[in-house]
């Protein structure tokens, strides 16, 4: 498993400011410790699938700061081939998802898939780690997988746009992910006891940032397990390698990993 997490998701992303920051970063720090085992268990689990995979939803979810279309869903109204049969549908089923799922019927299926009752609570789909398992289910109904390990960029969009809107953006945000990718491939280290793990630095987080937190707290450090690597954190990490005669850069690489898990 590739371990993509929020500092990924950011490096892929738009940087914005004010509240799409915020919006940005709620949406991104609740699904950073779930996104790689998520993709995994869809088998978007390869650098193409990966990179792919955050090509499309970056666009689609303009830039990770929404799980949930700008506009009212009154287009929707009426629609009968999506189930919309009721007065009030259209804006009841509107887009949500980070590949927006829209419709009754398209809730009600989904909902069945994932274990949530959509049809009967349709915002649950705005949830950022729901949204994001819509975005994997529709991602696996398309066998979008196919056109990834491909690097196929037209045949992915034509599937989950059903077009090639915001065909440029979509490739700007692929070539990063793969940058991104090759960045974390390029980080990695193997350890002669733990296996392979990722160098962490300030701004990382997500579960191997966990994972670091709890050992230096059994060490003695007195920090939050809050899975962000933070000024605390970086603190933390410092005091340790100087007192275990490593580096005290603040950067968790081979050595501190080895010395932390000693």
């Amino acid at each position: 498993m590739i371990p993509v997490d929020g500092d990924f998701i950011l490096n892929v992303a738009p940087h914005f400011s004010g509240a799409k920051a915020e919006a940005q970063t709620r949406i991104v720090e609740a699904i950073s410790a779930v996104f790689a085992p998520t993709l995994d268990r869809y088998e978007i689990n390869t650098k193409f699938r990966i990179a792919h995979f955050m090509g499309q939803v970056t666009h689609e979810s303009a830039g990770f700061r929404t799980t949930e279309e700008f506009a009212s869903g009154v287009a929707y109204e009426g629609r009968e081939d999506l189930g919309n049969i009721h007065a009030g549908d259209g804006k009841r089923y509107k887009g949500r998802g980070l590949i927006q799922l829209t419709g009754r019927t398209n809730y009600k299926k989904i909902g069945k898939i994932i274990g949530l009752p959509l049809e009967d609570n349709p915002e649950l789909a705005a949830e950022p780690v729901t949204s994001l398992k819509i975005a994997c289910e529709y991602w696996k109904t398309k066998r979008i997988n196919s056109a990834a390990d491909q690097d196929d960029l037209i045949k992915a969009t034509t599937l989950v746009n059903g077009g090639l809107n915001g065909l440029e953006d979509r490739r700007i945000y692929l070539q990063k992910a793969k940058t991104a990718l090759s960045k974390i491939e390029g980080i990695r280290v193997s350890l002669s006891e733990g296996g392979n793990t990722v160098v962490l630095h300030r701004g990382s987080f997500g579960d191997a940032v966990r994972e670091l937190q709890e050992l230096l707290v059994t060490k003695g450090y007195d920090i939050s397990i809050d899975g962000d690597f933070g000024p605390a954190t970086e603190f933390a990490v410092r005091m340790f390698q100087k007192n275990n005669g490593l580096i005290m850069d603040g950067i968790v690489g081979r050595n501190s990993w080895a010395s932390l898990r000693a």
